[in-house]
């Protein structure tokens, strides 16, 4: 079995991938473009990918591969039904960076609420210890206890957040296509207009697609502050920096984006200075213990393959 791993440098350079050795040859690519998936899946059983987009396009005449091993949850970068039409096998791996997604969601949520930003930049700048003062208390900054904790996506993810949030003496209402007892659950709508951060943690799919919406960006509360964790798509980007820009939002912060890495062009980039918005290179899934999990359940997704197995199958 030979084995090509189109974009390692995703999965940092400190994650051990001779692991796949044990299926045979295997060829490592830091990354990889459009135009050269096709030659480089030449010959090739398995696909290891993260966010390379494999379809029609892209895999071209490709005829020996067998199994497309995905380093993440989501799968919205592979063309399932062209994969299916090629008898093609496909697994992702769930779970593997809860901690890691709801540690920094948290971090970042904790972050705006607190102005962070503005007082280490007060102390970086020289300004402290200019001032001639013991203590800076503006921008005012509130207590996240007794604060209304919205999760819009209540899967492993979502409810890690949530544990935290109670943890800190927030109140927690939820977003989930299929209520639970174990939360409040109430229309988006409703969520939009209640809570004081709303945290995102839903899949990228046709239900969900835009569905922070610039008009449900204008429910929110003035002083809510935003953190997206899904997919870059599920909100309408312009609507949401031009919302924290205008001061219609206390803040926002953001560790996905529809075009990565976004460019000039992008509503991220005239903000992306603003102390009151928080943006980090897609790495919340990313830490070292997380990585080390998503490699090695990936070998056991094709160790299953290999037996006949199903495990973690999505085609």
């Amino acid at each position: 079995m030979r084995t090509v791993i189109l974009d390692a440098g995703t999965l940092g350079g400190d994650v051990d991938l001779s692991v796949f050795e044990k299926f045979g040859p295997v060829e490592v690519y830091e990354k990889t473009a459009p135009d050269e998936v096709e030659a480089r899946l030449d010959g090739a059983d398995f696909a290891v990918l993260n966010k390379v987009k494999l379809n029609r396009s892209t895999v071209g005449e490709t005829t020996t591969l067998r199994l497309v091993l995905i380093a993440a949850t989501g799968y919205d970068n592979v063309d399932l039904e062209y994969m299916k039409e090629r008898g093609v096998a496909v697994c992702n791996v769930a779970g593997y960076s809860t901690d890691s997604v709801a540690q920094l969601t948290v971090t970042t949520a904790l972050s705006l609420v607190t102005n962070l930003y503005a007082f280490n930049s007060f102390v970086r700048s020289g300004e402290y210890s200019r001032s001639g003062a013991a203590n800076r208390l503006t921008p005012v900054y509130h207590e996240i206890a007794g604060m209304t904790w919205g999760v819009v996506g209540y899967g492993n993810i979502g409810r890690r957040v949530a544990d935290a949030a109670r943890a800190l003496g927030c109140s927690v209402i939820a977003v989930k296509r299929t209520p639970t007892d174990e939360v409040e659950c109430v229309p988006v709508d409703e969520l939009c207009r209640r809570a004081d951060i709303i945290s995102l943690h839903v899949p990228l799919n046709g239900e969900t697609r835009g569905m922070i919406s610039r008009e449900r960006i204008a429910m929110m509360k003035k002083s809510a502050v935003v953190v997206n964790a899904a997919r870059g798509a599920v909100v309408d980007e312009a609507a949401l920096c031009e919302a924290v820009a205008e001061g219609r939002l206390h803040g926002i912060g953001s560790d996905v984006f529809s075009s990565e890495p976004f460019g000039e062009d992008s509503p991220y980039f005239a903000v992306k200075d603003l102390p009151n918005v928080c943006l980090t290179p897609h790495m919340a899934w990313g830490s070292y213990e997380a990585r080390v999990r998503v490699v090695d359940e990936m070998v056991k997704n094709a160790e299953s393959f290999l037996e006949g197995g199903t495990r973690s199958r999505i085609v």
